[in-house]
């Protein structure tokens, strides 16, 4: 079973990896919504992957405040991301929707430094994961 653990885990934090290239190509492109939104879900499947190699089945949900909660129930290491998941959880909405947004929509809310911000994020998430494997 634990091999089963891992391969999945690996997936999942392989998909991060490609999640996290494609938040970076995204800010290349000035399209600093998408970069934030593509950081967050990097996030989201590094935790996912985590808690996939820990043995858990189902790994269901986007919060990432709440899947860095699971993974530190594991490892409490993983609470030295929960400002970096707050601020990262705060795009998986108004990253992608104009209603999130009133009067405004996201790509004229989003700015550089912001997107910038969020791949760091996403690279200390994801290189904490990697480090467990």
């Amino acid at each position: 079973m634990r091999d089963n653990n891992q391969i999945e885990g690996k997936r999942w934090l392989k998909q991060a990896k490609d999640d996290l290239k494609v938040a970076k190509w995204s800010l290349k492109g000035d399209f600093y919504a998408n970069t934030c939104f593509m950081a967050q879900q990097a996030s989201e499947k590094a935790f996912k992957a985590y808690c996939y190699l820990k043995g858990e089945r189902a790994v269901l949900g986007h919060s990432l405040l709440e899947l860095l909660r699971k993974c530190a129930k594991y490892d409490k290491s993983f609470k030295t991301t929960e400002k970096e998941s707050k601020r990262l959880d705060k795009y998986y909405i108004i990253s992608r929707y104009p209603n999130g947004l009133p009067g405004l929509v996201p790509s004229e809310y989003f700015d550089q430094d912001e997107a910038k911000e969020a791949i760091r994020f996403a690279e200390k998430i994801i290189q904490l994961v990697e480090e467990r494997f």
